[in-house]
């Protein structure tokens, strides 16, 4: 046994305090993984370098259900125990205040989801092939990581399976390399990442342009559903304009849509990237705005990510809000109306739930989104239409590739206000209590 220090375990996550380690900040992750997709085994070298935020005799890492083969500290043999989900490392020498050091693991398994209070999540099979759903506690199922939002550190990821399928991680493509009966797939994620937005895609897909611009945006899609993928995101390279247009440049080099060839409960959010299943393709368009909603969350939630799960409603919020701006600008219903449907629906429901600060059990509420996007009306009618996107847009690029946190936001919005905006936020964020809608008619935002 290895006893715990003050630092070894600690995270300053207030929601999910047993994941993370508080005592340094990860740089740089290099993983090198080896994946059979008939046998669902994972054979990986992960080599992190991180930097000591305190002096460390010990610390942790985030692992899953693996077989942990060495550890070494800055090239040294460092003792170690694993149990499920938790690498306690004691290096040879202790790391100083400051220290840049790396950390090698080799391990090896079948890579199983983590199990929570949210279901599985993580690194899971499919009929042919794997995803990788992280949010919020799925990283460590197939990487060693300092698995809290608000470490975001660099990637390289190499990946090698066997060559009838193709990988796609989230990063931008470097290499790709054939051996015998196997290819190995390299990306490189230069943006500050967290964890749990890294992701692994691996499946029987045709590797296709998803719209022109000046945007590179790329589907990894099964050959069979090509026609109807084609139709359903038909509209996609208007979206990314209008998105643009209203929050100032997409943030990341390419965007990658993945569609399983399963059906999938919810579309999964990766950083320059969004995972849809089969069931999301009707021919019809009819899940358009869960393709706008996963898009809108590149600005906000990836480039921006919360620095506690607890400001969940800067991502989710922000993200229902767009949905509603895409549906008034393309000549759907009017945000207006649908602020009046949701807000029907969340009167319907008790009012126990503060929005920026909802509790661990019920971050992912519908009421989180729905009344998060109720909050960004009632501020657009307070503030104004000018007022309102020039607030979004400078928030996006003044925060860009940082973390973020609710009272960061009320500080940013009140620079465009005439009054306080104390009274608002207290009532749609801090207080349980549902407050009157505002309504006026706002016009779509001007985004052609």
């Amino acid at each position: 046994m290895i006893p715990a220090s003050p630092g070894a375990d600690r995270s300053t996550d207030s929601y999910l305090p047993a994941h993370g380690n508080g005592g340094y900040r990860v740089l740089h992750y290099d993983l090198d993984l080896d994946y059979k997709v008939a046998t669902n085994r994972l054979a990986g070298k992960a080599v992190i370098t991180a930097r000591a935020v305190q002096q460390l005799s010990r610390l942790t890492l985030d692992l899953g259900r693996f077989r942990v083969q060495e550890v070494r500290v800055d090239g040294r043999p460092a003792k170690f125990e694993h149990r499920p989900n938790k690498i306690k490392i004691r290096p040879e020498r202790p790391i100083g205040y400051g220290a840049t050091f790396k950390i090698e693991i080799r391990y090896a398994g079948k890579p199983v989801p983590i199990s929570g209070r949210w279901g599985d999540i993580g690194w899971d099979e499919l009929t042919d092939g794997a995803l990788v759903a992280s949010q919020p506690i799925g990283s460590p199922s197939w990487f060693p990581c300092n698995d809290r939002p608000d470490d975001k550190a660099t990637f390289l990821v190499s990946v090698t399976t066997a060559s009838a399928y193709t990988v796609v991680v989230t990063g931008d493509p470097v290499a790709r390399r054939r051996g015998v009966g196997t290819t190995t797939w390299v990306y490189e994620r230069n943006e500050p990442t967290a964890p749990y937005l890294m992701s692994v895609q691996v499946g029987r897909y045709d590797l296709i342009q998803l719209a022109p611009g000046r945007v590179v945006q790329r589907a990894a899609v099964p050959p069979r559903l090509r026609t109807v993928f084609r139709h359903d995101f038909g509209r996609h390279g208007e979206i990314m304009i209008a998105l643009e247009r209203i929050f100032g440049p997409y943030p990341f080099q390419e965007y990658v849509v993945v569609v399983a060839d399963d059906d999938l409960d919810d579309p999964i959010e990766a950083q320059g990237m969004a995972v849809f299943g089969r069931n999301h393709l009707d021919g019809r368009r009819t899940h358009e705005r869960l393709a706008v909603h996963e898009l809108a969350h590149q600005w906000f939630g990836n480039s921006l990510t919360v620095a506690d799960w607890r400001h969940i409603w800067l991502n989710e919020g922000f993200a229902t809000y767009t949905e509603w701006l895409w549906s008034a600008a393309s000549g759907g219903l009017s945000v207006d109306a649908h602020a009046a449907q949701w807000y029907a629906w969340v009167a319907t429901h008790p009012a126990n739930i503060a929005v920026a600060d909802p509790g661990v059990d019920r971050m992912f509420d519908t009421v989180v989104y729905k009344r998060g996007a109720l909050a960004l009306h009632a501020l657009r009618a307070r503030i104004g239409e000018a007022s309102f996107f020039a607030l979004l847009r400078s928030w996006v690029a003044e925060h860009r590739h940082r973390t973020v946190t609710t009272e960061q936001f009320r500080e940013h919005a009140a620079r465009f206000a005439a009054k306080p905006l104390d009274d608002l936020f207290n009532a749609w964020l801090d207080r349980p209590a549902l407050p009157p809608l505002p309504r006026m008619a706002l016009r779509p935002p001007n985004i052609w």
